[in-house]
């Protein structure tokens, strides 16, 4: 019924035989669901197309390698079936530079998601190369069985960006990782096993991070111990709106009758990243923190795709909450780009680890401590908290003038440059707009921008660009989505 509903839209808005879907996947999979590039045919509509994106002094260089084509055909080949694509014509990115992604004949397009919210400083920015340059040049690896001053300079850098008694760090590979170590720690220092995260919550896809997830579209039906998700205090779409008190009760209220009375620990998002930029009601994380510790378990704030200044008004989300967490996880934004993550805590719950050996072969590896350094030092130097403040104050300013002029723009929301914009078929409603917004996916890739998509239902644009992202491109993002909307 519902790819029924879809194929009548397409032919409603662009005419028959105009739109190609693609229904090789689940038609709700938030990540991958997608629909062709909107024909030329269907723009010849009476709305102005928007000016072209804002000029860079950039030429990207002549690429002579497989095509798209080519290089889908062998990915099909020989990569996982699990791996998604975005674009029902997929795209051959093959450089990068600052706040722009260029394709295989040089076209320039305005990146908007920054690789999964992962580069922070952006592309190619020479500092970062230049520092994990020099260091490559000198020694790619060894480990920390030996001294090397690099993982030491990080460690010292990084914990002197966090608030309280966070002070030890532990350097991992991936955001996944970072949660791993940080939910056994929870877990070693609390003496329980019960762990609470939020609904539609993200919190990483291995074996033991995909019981923290909370949205079926990741999840396999496989063992998950003892993990319980309790009511996510979405001010939009929540059963309690904004009221953090009633949604701190409904922790409460799980604690004492669903666990022993005891939970190991409680970790969340300060922004839910891969749910739709959902911000958590103001002041739930610091009932809930007072609550999880009276019932012995220690907080974690995932930072992955918060941390480093990205909202703009604080360094780290959790600080947008007024707390300071046991435990607080990082990735994505740390490295710009480098398989790089990091776990810092209090020396107290750091002490339980030394129980065993803990050993991460690639974790503090030199190249990606230099460029992790070099991060931290790009993002104080170019002042890009700041930016991201201002940018994002200007950029929030305008989708909100957009959302008074189309009907199905049902909420903007987020902080800085870590923002969502939920389309909604009835606002009333909040009737999740999935076959509009695959449609205006497409057509913004055609416009030149490249956002996100997320939530359950793949209705909320994801708009999560480089740090370097300015005003201008801001205004072009808008000017192009509203070209898009008005199109429909």
């Amino acid at each position: 019924m519902a790819m029924m509903l879809q194929r009548k839209l397409l032919r409603r808005t662009f005419g028959e035989g105009k739109a190609i879907l693609n229904f090789n996947s689940n038609p709700i999979l938030s990540p991958c669901t997608s629909f062709s590039t909107v024909t030329s045919a269907a723009a010849t509509q009476s709305h102005d197309a928007p000016r072209q994106l804002p000029p860079f002094d950039y030429q990207p260089k002549p690429y002579n390698g497989p095509s798209a084509d080519q290089i889908l055909e062998k990915r099909k080949k020989f990569l996982g079936p699990s791996l998604f694509y975005y674009y029902q014509k997929p795209l051959n990115i093959v450089e990068g530079k600052m706040q722009y992604l260029y394709d295989e004949n040089g076209r320039r397009y305005l990146d908007a998601f920054a690789g999964i919210v992962t580069v922070s400083c952006g592309h190619c920015h020479p500092e970062v190369l230049n520092a994990i340059t020099e260091q490559n040049k000198l020694l790619q690896h060894a480990t920390t069985i030996y001294l090397h001053h690099a993982i030491s300079d990080f460690a010292e850098a990084l914990a002197s960006k966090m608030p309280g008694n966070l002070k030890v760090v532990y350097f991992v590979n991936s955001g996944s990782e970072a949660n791993e170590l940080a939910m056994l720690m929870a877990r070693l220092y609390s003496g329980n096993l019960g762990m609470i995260s939020l609904r539609n919550a993200y919190h990483g896809g291995s074996s033991s991070t995909i019981g923290l997830t909370a949205l079926n579209t990741w999840k396999y039906p496989i063992p998950e111990g003892e993990i319980h998700h309790v009511i996510n205090p979405d001010p939009f779409r929540g059963v309690f709106g904004s009221d953090a008190t009633r949604y701190a009760k409904d922790v409460q209220d799980h604690i004492e009758y669903g666990t022993s009375g005891k939970v190991a620990g409680f970790i969340a998002e300060t922004i839910q990243g891969v749910g739709g930029a959902v911000e958590l009601a103001p002041g739930y994380l610091k009932q809930v923190y007072d609550i999880v510790r009276k019932a012995g378990g220690v907080c974690i704030a995932d930072e992955v795709q918060t941390g480093f200044g990205r909202t703009g008004s604080h360094y780290w989300g959790f600080e947008t909450q007024g707390v300071i967490p046991d435990i607080v996880t990082m990735a994505k934004g740390i490295g710009n780009g480098l398989p790089l993550g990091a776990v810092v805590t209090t020396p107290e719950i750091a002490h339980v680890m030394g129980q065993k050996i803990q050993f991460n072969t690639f974790g503090g590896n030199p190249v990606c401590s230099a460029g992790g350094l070099a991060v931290l030092r790009v993002i104080d130097k170019e002042k890009r908290q700041a930016h991201c403040a201002d940018v994002g104050s200007h950029l929030i300013g305008r989708l909100r003038s957009l959302q008074d002029k189309h009907d199905i723009i049902g909420d903007v929301r987020g902080r800085g440059l870590m923002v969502g914009v939920e389309l909604v078929t009835d606002r009333k409603e909040k009737t999740p707009a999935k076959a509009e917004t695959a449609i205006l996916f497409e057509k913004m890739r055609e416009l030149g921008v490249l956002l996100g998509k997320g939530g359950l239902h793949g209705n909320v644009f994801r708009i999560k660009p480089p740090m370097c992202f300015t005003k201008d491109d801001a205004d072009y993002l808008v000017d192009a989505l509203d070209y898009a909307m008005s199109e429909l």
